[in-house]
């Protein structure tokens, strides 16, 4: 487990949110949440349709990128500014879970 893991936030897309600036500064609490960054994120709403905990826990798409409403250009624009890379995130939860971020 990576130091200070039982603090790591993941959003249900990969982000980690404790590393996020929104969060850190109060401006989202994660999708989690009850004040979320976007509160119609389609890719929440998939979550807690099918009962993820993430998207590294979809049954439908074996390859992720092939989800157009976890991988679009807005999603990619979003890595970018953020600095992000919530696909790595999520391959590394489906492999060694979400303990290791």
């Amino acid at each position: 487990m990576t130091e200070n893991a039982q603090d790591t936030i993941v959003a249900y897309c990969g982000l980690v949110c404790t590393k996020c600036y929104g969060f850190r500064k109060g401006k989202c609490q994660g999708c989690h949440s009850e004040k979320p960054m976007y509160k119609k994120c389609p890719v929440k709403k998939c979550n807690i349709d099918n009962g993820y905990s993430t998207c590294a826990d979809c049954k439908e798409f074996t390859d992720l990128k092939k989800c157009k409403k976890l991988y679009n250009i807005i999603s990619r624009i979003f890595g970018l500014v953020f600095r992000t890379n919530r696909m790595a995130n999520l391959e590394k939860i489906k492999q060694f879970g979400i303990e290791e971020l």
